[in-house]
């Protein structure tokens, strides 16, 4: 028999939905949706086969139980956006299961707020029903790349939660063109929208269940945005010419080969600059820029609030002491080790299991030292040996001038 998924909270049954209720032997439906339910005038004339039903589980094994009747089980509006539906096709099939949809949450959310939602981000971060693989800690970036996101919230990932999030991580011009509107109840007698800023959602409590729309409004300097990759060293604060040069860095961050998703240390950071582009070529990746000297912090934390890399975190401290607490990294970059190489390939490798490490040498001891504690911790060795001359103008001609030489260092072992 068929297994009917209908959707209520917003508008009324149509006729079919109407007839499939009255025909059916059994309605499943949670306790939410059932107090719901109990305001449409069908309820009366079927309470009698409807059945609460809190857990997934349950619910499953109920169906399965009565294969031979006909079954309804209802849903909060759009079975197949964020809800039951999804899991009711895989349980038992497309052919075998039919949805009877009615508005979506966010639907109407937006249309409560009057405004449009072909053009927004959605995301769940409901304990039961997370899609993406995105979690509270991800918003501010999400919102370098889009200005309207919507999310499905429970008690924990809360809208106060998420206005705290957003102001911690964003600085105060931005935080000013953001906007939270928190939608609870939608379709209950309570329903309530409120408005605000993050400052002033941060501060108070709302109702099970909610939804919160974020709005961000483009500045004009948006169009002109930073390329992902490929930014100039006079683009990125540093002091004393210490920053990793434009074309050795992008040979390194090549030879890293970055994962989508993953741990990057970045051992002897500087500026940031490894930091900065890999995590802007890179969103999902977490990335660890380790430095010892405050200034050199100071800079760094002004280049991540510039570049706006939200998955950067700062680790002020001595490599490898330093090293100790970070999570499990697929990569590692070792910029400057202060004659501490050894120590801290020791670590490095230990921790990672198996990835990829680079080191950037710009002597022969260096370089030796690399490629012998790698090759005897099992990772595969090559050499690279970077010569760079960039063209300057003098007397009306262009002549090359050369940097110093860099020796890039890559060990690989298995599963990189």
């Amino acid at each position: 028999m068929k297994i009917y998924v209908v959707g209520v909270g917003y508008k009324p049954l149509d006729e079919k939905a109407r007839k499939i209720l009255e025909n059916s032997r059994l309605i499943l439906a949670p306790t939410r949706v059932l107090e719901v339910f109990k305001r449409y005038d069908e309820f009366e004339k079927v309470r009698d086969k409807t059945t609460t039903v809190n857990d997934l589980g349950e619910m499953i094994n109920l169906v399965r139980s009565n294969s031979d009747s006909q079954i309804v089980i209802l849903s909060s509006g759009d079975p197949m956006f964020f809800g039951i539906g999804r899991r009711l096709v895989e349980e038992f099939g497309k052919d075998r299961v039919e949805i009877i949809p009615d508005l979506s949450c966010l639907q109407v959310a937006f249309s409560r707020i009057k405004e449009s939602w072909d053009d927004a981000l959605f995301l769940s971060l409901h304990g039961r029903r997370k899609r993406g693989g995105h979690s509270l800690e991800d918003i501010p970036e999400l919102l370098e790349r889009h200005h309207k996101i919507a999310i499905l919230t429970d008690s924990e990932n809360n809208p106060s939660a998420i206005a705290r999030v957003i102001l911690n991580s964003l600085p105060a011009d931005q935080i000013a063109s953001v906007r939270l509107y928190v939608c609870e109840r939608l379709g209950y007698p309570d329903e309530r929208i409120t408005e605000g800023t993050p400052s002033e959602i941060a501060e108070l409590a709302f109702s099970d269940p909610n939804i919160v729309l974020i709005t961000r409004e483009r500045s004009s300097g948006e169009a002109r945005e930073k390329p992902s990759f490929g930014l100039r060293e006079d683009e990125i604060a540093h002091i004393r010419g210490m920053i990793t040069k434009d074309e050795i860095r992008a040979v390194a961050i090549h030879k890293l080969r970055l994962p989508k998703e993953g741990v990057l240390w970045d051992v002897g950071a500087g500026s940031g600059s490894v930091s900065i582009e890999a995590a802007r070529i890179c969103p999902k990746l977490k990335v660890f820029a380790v430095e010892k000297e405050g200034e050199q912090v100071e800079i760094i934390r002004r280049n991540l609030v510039k570049f706006r890399t939200f998955n950067v975190e700062v680790v002020e401290g001595e490599a490898p002491e330093a090293l100790e607490a970070l999570p499990r990294p697929d990569r590692v970059f070792i910029g400057g080790n202060s004659g501490k190489l050894r120590e801290i390939l020791e670590v490095s490798s230990l921790k990672m299991g198996y990835g990829i490490i680079v080191v950037n040498a710009v002597t022969l001891e260096t370089l030796e030292e690399a490629i012998s504690e790698l090759s005897c911790r099992g990772f595969e060795v090559e050499v690279s040996g970077i010569s760079v001359s960039r063209s300057e103008v003098i007397g009306g001609r262009r002549y090359l001038k050369a940097l110093n030489p860099v020796f890039i260092v890559r060990g690989m072992r298995d599963g990189s």
